[in-house]
């Protein structure tokens, strides 16, 4: 920055933020209620306040100045002045800094130590006199940035969902401890696109990095005083920035270059990049939290309060807050960040934390909100991945299977079926058939595809799939919350043994069950997502909630033992059998009967004595194992307008803990034989090494899940 602006001039009021022009810098900051804006500038340390300049154009609500010879680097921040009255949902305090909802980088994190709150806060609780102190000194400052950034040709993979296999992911903890990434990027951006890190992914098979929060966020008080940091980063200050805390380049903008350079190369290895975003809420929380960004710019525009008491927030989150996605400009802010991130940072798609909250009208969900019709129409983001996690906690907040195409969604009834019947409860088979095929109960009423399901066993906010099978209760001591956070996953089975042992047969039977979820999840129809490090048997000590847990309870340990490789080959292999055989990814239902002139329907359902299920059969509430057979027909073409074909294929489940015999059926064609590609129970056993006839009995195991094929036709 010069040492002296050499002009100050009313500017713009578009694009909102902070843009450089290469003479100088245009502000531009939204407002309806605030009685004066001013851009605050600061030293190259963030520390030092230099220059407060008074934003003096205002167009509609949008308040704007230009500053010449302001240049890409400076810091800056933002302070509101208008009525204080907290009770009236006007809690306008010039003492606090405030982080432009548009910056694109910020320096610095949160300092609770600094007076962040802006309210007076005694010994009986809060008077809501204003707080005069300067909270500066503790609250991140926004980064002017040059925008140049050669992308070198960079082309989307644009991979088709029925291709799509997503690897969810924390940036820190995917490298930090990885031996062969070099120890300057572990744990970074830099870090995922590293030679290691993406070999690993190639080596899977995965097509899309579905990465954990990354915008810039804040951590809780209660946090900070427990020495705490928020990992996950569900507590978001900045839509716009990318967090700092995963850049190997600084806080200065290398983190923007460094973020860009990691997308780019993923690109170039085929990876799509998913970014899990949370507009539902911010890091400022309720009536009690700081004022750092939205809540002191224009705090009824951003947030939904209660209308007879506009002191206190609508909560539908538990959180403390709810984004107001009703006003045309808080929808605005998360419709310009969702393109920014597309259009400038070059991300191919999308997973809505709590989207219910984003859908929401009045008080329920609503498929034709305006949120859902702003995304339809636009030209950029109706082209990209959009998956939602479809709930929230307030009332009907439950909406899976209800959002409008062409979203995807979080199948938590997928999750929830294929555990219960692995665990061997009773008079589930014949939900676990609906989500083996797509749930089309749940997805084909409104037309959309399997894909329309994002199948999952396990994710962040739960359970690793090795903890899954090794605890029945959580253990979240470490989060300071003496074990009351996190839900206890009642779906999980330790096998008699709570967390470590030596038991060989526990041991055994706990990998067995492992290989039975993954290779549900990897022949169900639908979208499968994996819980990274969950193919490196990856445990959290039984901690279901460690969004807290910056440290080796979160980050991966890419040490395997003989049983940990050995998962990890089986996993490779399944997901090989998935892109090998186009049954297992189709794009449309089963129609439950002869397609394409086959001579058997393209699902059938089989009995143990190798029979097609009945309806009676179905209902008895002791099924527990069952056979589905695939014809290999689809409604698809492929490049040339033929028809895709496919082996026929059977899987045999039983989730009983006996073993039995199971008669196979005829394949398709009379004299085919029966190819094992492989059996959970025995995942030695190479693809081929085994051959069986029509009306031959396969010897299954006791939970164990087995895949058979043979080739369409002969």
């Amino acid at each position: 920055m010069a040492e002296d602006l050499e002009a100050i001039l009313p500017g713009r009021p578009y694009p909102l933020g902070a843009h450089y022009d290469g003479e100088g810098v245009n502000f531009a900051v939204y407002s309806e209620r605030a009685k004066l804006l001013e851009v605050c500038l600061f030293d190259p340390s963030g520390s030092k306040q230099q220059r407060r300049v008074k934003m003096i154009g205002k167009t509609g609500h949008v308040w704007h100045v230009y500053l010449r010879g302001v240049e890409p680097g400076t810091l800056y921040g933002l302070r509101a002045r208008g009525a204080y009255r907290p009770q009236g949902g006007q809690p306008f305090n010039p003492s606090k800094l405030l982080v432009d909802p548009y910056a694109r980088a910020l320096m610095g994190r949160l300092n609770w130590e600094a007076p962040l709150l802006g309210y007076v806060d005694g010994e009986e609780g809060p008077g809501w006199k204003r707080d005069g102190h300067d909270s500066a000194w503790g609250v991140p400052k926004g980064v002017v940035l040059d925008d140049g950034f050669d992308w070198q040709g960079d082309r989307r993979p644009e991979t088709p969902w029925s291709e799509t296999v997503i690897y969810e992911v924390h940036v820190k903890g995917y490298t930090y401890r990885h031996p062969e990434v070099p120890k300057d990027i572990r744990g970074t951006y830099s870090g995922v696109a590293s030679e290691p890190a993406i070999r690993h992914l190639k080596s899977l098979g995965v097509t899309a990095v579905e990465l954990l929060p990354v915008h810039a966020h804040g951590d809780s008080a209660h946090l900070y005083r427990n020495g705490l940091v928020n990992y996950w980063g569900y507590d978001t200050l900045n839509f716009f920035a990318p967090d700092a805390r995963y850049s190997s380049r600084g806080d200065r903008g290398g983190q923007v270059t460094e973020f860009k350079e990691m997308v780019r190369t993923l690109h170039q290895h085929g990876i799509e990049v998913i970014l899990d975003v949370v507009y539902n809420h911010t890091c400022e929380g309720n009536h009690r939290g700081p004022t750092l960004s939205l809540k002191g710019l224009d705090n009824t525009t951003y947030y939904r309060l209660l209308s007879q008491d506009p002191l206190y927030y609508v909560d539908f989150t538990g959180t403390g807050n709810t984004l107001n996605a009703r006003h045309p400009q808080a929808l605005a802010l998360v419709m310009d960040s969702l393109r920014y991130w597309v259009e400038e940072m070059h991300v191919d798609g999308f997973r809505f934390d709590l989207a219910a909250t984003l859908a929401r009208s009045e008080h329920t969900p609503n498929p034709f909100a305006p949120f859902f019709a702003m995304i339809h129409q636009d030209p950029v983001l109706s082209r990209v991945k959009l998956i939602a996690e479809p709930w929230d906690i307030g009332e009907g907040g439950y909406q899976v299977g209800r959002f409008p195409a062409p979203w995807a969604e979080w199948n938590d009834k997928y999750r929830d079926s294929v555990r219960r019947f692995w665990r061997g409860d009773e008079s589930h088979a014949p939900e676990l058939a609906y989500r083996l095929t797509g749930s089309s109960d749940l997805y084909h009423i409104d037309g959309r595809s399997p894909h329309a399901s994002i199948n999952f066993v396990t994710a962040h906010d739960g359970f690793t799939l090795q903890d899954l099978v090794s605890y029945n209760q959580k253990h979240n001591e470490a989060n300071a919350e003496d074990n009351r956070d996190g839900t206890n996953d009642n779906l999980s089975s330790n096998y008699g043994v709570e967390g470590e042992t030596s038991d060989p047969a526990i041991l055994e039977l706990r990998e067995r069950q492992k290989r039975n979820f993954l290779a549900t999840l990897l022949i169900s129809q639908g979208v499968p997502m994996l819980c990274a490090g969950d193919e490196l048997s990856r445990t959290q000590q039984g901690n279901n909630n460690a969004y807290c847990q910056d440290n080796e309870v979160s980050w991966f340990d890419w040490n395997l033992d003989d049983r940990k490789q050995a998962f990890l080959t089986f996993t490779k292999r399944l997901l090989d059998v998935r892109r090998r055989h186009p049954s297992l990814r189709r794009r449309d239902f089963f129609e439950g009967k002869p397609i394409r002139g086959s001579s058997i329907k393209d699902v059938t359902w089989l009995r143990e004595d190798g029979m097609e299920m009945t309806h009676e059969a179905w209902s008895t509430s002791w099924v527990r194992c069952f056979g589905m057979r695939l014809d290999g027909t689809t409604k698809e073409l492929d490049e040339e307008a033929r028809p895709v074909t496919d082996d026929v294929l059977l899987v045999l489940l039983n989730a009983a803990e006996k073993a039995l015999d199971f008669v196979l059926p005829s394949p398709k064609v009379d004299g085919d034989r029966w190819q094992l590609v492989f059996d959970t129970a025995r995942p030695e056993l190479a693809e081929d090494s085994e051959s069986y006839e029509a009306a031959d009995a396969y010897g299954l195991d006791g939970r164990s899940l087995v895949l058979l094929r043979c080739s369409n036709g002969g």
